[in-house]
């Protein structure tokens, strides 16, 4: 008995431990209550397998791809990552719904002095309604920013890997 009840309080206090930053989790939720229009939701991690992960473009790991679902529906997905500026990374937000097409995009916190305009609603809505197959490329149907050279390709870079990598999970059943 004492020994399933320490292991049941490690099991917990290890679940615990994992998850987003507070600052990064509260405005995930703004954003998954806005583009959901949902108040209360579940949001639970996707498990990829290493086997699989290593055949993907984008960086996958136990808290950066997450199920969003409502009263046992799921309404879609978050993908959490960062990219590169110029001498820093950037963290950013791609919401999903369960077609795995982009609702919205998000740059949360960016950690230069010059390129935040990525960051801008305008720049960033260039990416709703992209699915895996689309190819995005700098310059032509994306626009590039004066002053943020890195940090629009790096994004672009990093839009294209998510979208091959979703493709590639979508031909495997995995979501």
């Amino acid at each position: 008995m004492n020994f399933k009840y320490i292991s049941f309080l490690s099991l917990m206090l290890l679940l615990m431990s994992f998850g987003l930053p507070k600052n990064i989790q509260k405005k995930v939720d703004k954003e998954i209550k806005g583009i959901f229009s949902v108040e209360t939701f579940k949001f639970t991690g996707v498990v990829i397998s290493s086997d699989i992960k290593k055949g993907l473009p984008s960086k996958f790991e136990e808290d950066n791809l997450f199920k969003i679902e409502a009263n046992n529906e799921l309404l879609g997905y978050a993908y959490l990552s960062q990219a590169s500026s110029k001498t820093a990374q950037f963290d950013y937000l791609v919401l999903l719904d369960k077609d795995l097409i982009v609702l919205k995009s998000k740059v949360l916190i960016y950690r230069e002095e010059y390129g935040g305009e990525i960051g801008s609603k305008r720049w960033l809505k260039q990416f709703i309604g992209k699915k895996g197959g689309d190819t995005l490329k700098y310059g032509d149907n994306i626009v590039a920013i004066s002053g943020a050279t890195i940090s629009v390709r790096s994004m672009t870079n990093a839009m294209n890997n998510l979208l091959e990598s979703l493709k590639i999970l979508h031909s495997k059943n995995i979501l």
